[in-house]
């Protein structure tokens, strides 16, 4: 699987990336992977923090929270659907004005000395929703503390002791997981809120719906702009001479984070609020071009790129299996090109052996680009094209469409790694079903989604004959012997994305605001997480 010299229209991000046909890395930087080296010098600062300061900084946002709690308790008492009263009673704007105040003083503790906020925040009348990007961490929580505005998160938050009470006080939008129609409901409750001409608090939505390095922005999810309403984009900046800040699904923990960002003497923040943004009558009739233009302004302002990678495919690229993506992988590109074409992969699944026994027929599997549109189904195309591209190796106009298949049934099944490797085996395998050195490379490296992968080695443990093919019989031998073999034998040497050795009791797609877009209700697997909920 390569990815031949395409132009900018096939690029997932508007800023140029390396097309390196040995290469195969999609353009610019991955967002979710965030990796973070000190010094030595940094490395001291850090261990005389930690005997000094850091405490003492834990120590005064505990009491700053426990302070807040019973304010929050009884400003929080009465009905949460209940319209909140207009003007708010005199005691409230007190509550109001002291909780503003502790969080605040929390965070200075923390080392958030200076807030720097740009713009001018808008009405609840003018704008009832706040739209934040990027997400980076649980730290985006200051701008909601400062300007306690609603979010929308799971309702098993509310159980949680003080965070619960202090959480309910903001009147929050929640989700429920165990509710099948939860996300409708969610939807429809923003909207009432947001018509109610600012009798409400303003809603703050992270709509990337997923922790990123704030190097782009990925694909906004479209709930947030279903009501049509105005909104007021809002970026966060953390200019920081070191990134402890970020966290992602591969890189530093929730609690490695927290303590080297209190580990640090000082820690910047800025949040610009942008001028509102009113659809037109088109974005009010499709949410995803509203959601793709207020992404655009966004990345304007902040001045970085866009990008079509998705939290899906956060999901494909830390999915547990025997064969883990490396960091340089093309499979997301693939999976984006697939989704441009408006074909799903969670619904491709069903079709994947019937795609299978079409490309065993081939000779060889090669097809043209109208004989590849018609098993797909869709037109040609410039997305297809796109999609052909990245398995045309020669430029000569014709795939191997078993490598389209194995590509597909990786981003289908992402942790299944045997049965991938046995759809396989079908297609390339002789009448006895064995197959050599050579087609167990084509194999690896599409599913791998690389452009050279050396099996050699791998080839010749499996091969314990030495005749010169193997079966899938002796694969899935080798691979229950021997769990691990994909680092010893294929990657040793490479990044590749970690998965946490833990998954919590309750996934999230986001690790401060949950994901209420109703598209994605009850479609594929639960998100994979490794973060603390």
């Amino acid at each position: 699987m390569r990815l031949r010299g395409r132009d900018s229209r096939a690029a997932p991000a508007s800023s140029a990336g390396t097309s390196d046909a040995r290469r195969l890395a999609p353009p610019g930087r991955n967002p979710f992977v965030h990796e973070l080296r000190l010094s030595a010098l940094q490395k001291a600062q850090v261990t005389i923090m930690t005997l000094t300061l850091f405490p003492i900084r834990l120590l005064f946002a505990a009491c700053m929270m426990l302070l807040a709690w019973p304010l929050a308790l009884v400003a929080s008492l009465g009905s949460a659907e209940r319209e909140p009263e207009q003007p708010l009673a005199s005691w409230r704007k007190v509550v109001d004005v002291l909780l503003r105040a502790i969080m605040r003083t929390m965070w200075f503790a923390g080392g958030f000395h200076r807030v720097a906020v740009k713009g001018q925040q808008a009405l609840p009348s003018e704008a009832a929703i706040l739209t934040l990007a990027p997400h980076s961490s649980y730290f985006d929580a200051i701008p909601v503390t400062m300007t306690m505005s609603s979010i929308v998160m799971k309702a098993e938050s509310r159980d949680i002791p003080i965070w619960g009470t202090l959480i309910k006080y903001i009147r929050p939008v929640f989700v429920s997981r165990s509710d099948q129609d939860s996300r409708r409901k969610t939807v429809e409750e923003i909207k009432r809120r947001a018509q109610s001409g600012g009798k409400w608090p303003q809603i703050m939505i992270f709509p990337e719906g997923t922790c990123t390095n704030r190097t782009c922005l990925i694909t906004f999810k479209p709930g947030a702009f279903i009501p049509g309403v105005p909104v007021q984009p809002v970026v966060l900046r953390y200019p920081n001479r070191l990134d402890t800040i970020t966290w992602t699904w591969q890189g530093p923990g929730a609690l490695k984070i927290l303590w080297l960002t209190l580990c640090q003497f000082h820690n910047q923040v800025e949040i610009e609020f942008l001028p509102v943004y009113s659809p037109s009558e088109e974005e009010r009739k499709d949410p995803a071009l509203y959601a793709s233009n207020v992404r655009r302004v966004m990345a304007e302002a902040l001045g970085v790129s866009v990008t079509d990678y998705t939290f899906e495919d956060c999901q494909l690229a830390l999915a547990e299996g025997q064969l883990r993506l490396p960091e340089d992988t093309c499979l997301l590109e693939f999976a984006r090109l697939v989704r441009g074409l408006g074909l799903k992969p969670e619904k491709l699944d069903r079709a994947l052996d019937r795609h299978a026994e079409r490309a065993g027929a081939k000779p060889g599997g090669r097809v043209t680009l109208p004989e590849f549109a018609a098993q797909l189904g869709v037109p040609v195309s410039e997305a297809l094209e796109d999609l052909f591209s990245l398995f045309d190796e020669g430029g000569g106009g014709e795939i191997d469409l078993r490598e389209y298949v194995v590509a597909l049934s990786v981003v289908c099944r992402p942790s299944q790694t045997l049965d991938t490797v046995r759809l396989a085996f079908q297609m390339y395998g002789s009448r006895d079903g064995s197959i050599d050195q050579g087609a167990l490379s084509c194999i690896l490296r599409t599913a791998l989604g690389v452009a050279e992968l050396s099996v050699a080695e791998l080839f010749r443990a499996i091969d314990q004959e030495e005749t010169g093919k193997i079966t899938f019989a002796d694969f899935e031998r080798f691979a229950e012997t021997y769990p691990d073999f994909a680092e010893e034998y294929l990657y040793p040497d490479q990044t590749r994305f970690q998965s946490g050795t833990q998954t919590p009791p309750a996934l999230t797609a986001n690790g401060f605001c949950t994901d209420f877009s109703p598209e994605n209700s009850g479609i594929g697997p639960d998100p994979l997480c490794k973060k603390l909920d």
